[in-house]
């Protein structure tokens, strides 16, 4: 599914066709793709909150299949094996960051479906050191939304700092919140859900959400830490305010309409704003252990990779509960 020109999804902007198969390069790897799951940063690039970096671009980067092809030197995978492959595609390992373990934030890096092909199609290409294993436990369509949804709710939730027993408020609750709320009870937390949706609120509950209320309801307690998955600027002065002081706020999307100016008494008392932005190769290997050792559970719908048009409107409009997941195979 191919996207030329930005649009709403419900005017279709993306548009089968069909490509030459993709050959892997030196260290890279190619995949015969099972699954993809939908992630609203696609939405993003196809609306076109996002710039183009290539033109046409094949959007996708919670890609799941199986490595049909090896570059020269490949030694960490054999056709066969089953990988998924995230939104980081590539770091150059020299920058200042890279050095100081920060490579979500290299200067140079390239991304899954914005910068290279991803994987709304049936084949992809990408360098071995960026793939992930995935664990048994979980099938391609149940796996896909861990590789985006679930590692930047896992990166956003180190960032908050939350200890075990600590009150965490998720603001929105789509395919990222429903799987921090599963791992962070897990670990420990009261888990508070702020939703305008009836059935997201009735998953949230389903899955151990101790409160369901609106964004401008305020909890039954102060929350410890909060996460903005929402990209509603509106909704941050408001998680501001539900988090007692000395509690952080961090908001976990790639864009977000603007934030409206607040009371500076909404941040005093040492309360902590911050974002989460891409995430590391160790978040996505670390977040997966995690993940089967809970195990996560995923909600998702499935679509053919031709309505992948729909899938984007589906999610736009709160009507998938849970995850998105376009299967190919």
């Amino acid at each position: 599914m191919v996207l030329e020109s930005r649009d709403e999804p419900e005017q279709k902007p993306l548009q089968l066709r069909d490509l030459p198969s993709p050959e892997p390069g030196s260290g890279g790897i190619r995949v015969r793709v099972s699954v993809c799951a939908v992630c609203r940063t696609d939405l993003h690039l196809v609306e076109g909150d996002l710039p183009f970096r290539k033109k046409p671009i094949i959007p996708g980067h919670q890609i799941v299949g199986i490595v049909d092809a090896l570059g020269a030197g490949v030694k960490s995978f054999k056709e066969g094996d089953r990988v998924g492959i995230p939104w980081l595609h590539w770091t150059d390992g020299e920058c200042g960051y890279c050095r100081r373990g920060r490579e979500n934030l290299c200067e140079r890096a390239r991304f899954t479906g914005w910068d290279v092909d991803g994987g709304y199609a049936e084949y992809v290409v990408a360098p071995a050191d960026f793939a992930c294993p995935l664990p048994s436990a979980f099938s391609d369509e149940h796996a896909a939304p861990l590789l985006c949804a679930g590692v930047i709710g896992y990166r956003s939730y180190r960032l908050t700092r939350t200890r075990s027993g600590e009150r965490l408020g998720l603001f929105g609750f789509g395919a990222s919140a429903h799987i921090v709320l599963q791992f962070a009870r897990h670990l420990g937390n009261e888990c508070y859900v702020f939703t305008r949706t009836p059935a997201h609120a009735e998953l949230a509950k389903k899955l151990g959400a101790v409160w369901t209320g609106r964004a401008e309801e305020q909890p039954p307690s102060k929350l410890d830490r909060a996460i903005v998955f929402a990209p509603a600027g509106p909704i941050v002065p408001l998680a501001l305010r539900a988090v007692r002081k000395g509690g952080t706020v961090v908001c976990a999307g790639i864009t977000m309409s603007p934030i409206p100016q607040f009371d500076y008494a909404d941040l005093y008392h040492e309360r902590v704003l911050r974002t989460a932005a891409n995430a590391t190769r160790n978040n996505a290997r670390h977040f997966l252990e995690l993940a089967a050792e809970v195990p996560v559970r995923t909600e998702i719908e499935i679509f053919p990779l031709e309505r992948a048009n729909q899938a984007l409107a589906a999610m736009k409009h709160s009507r998938v509960k849970g995850a998105a997941v376009l299967k190919l195979r």
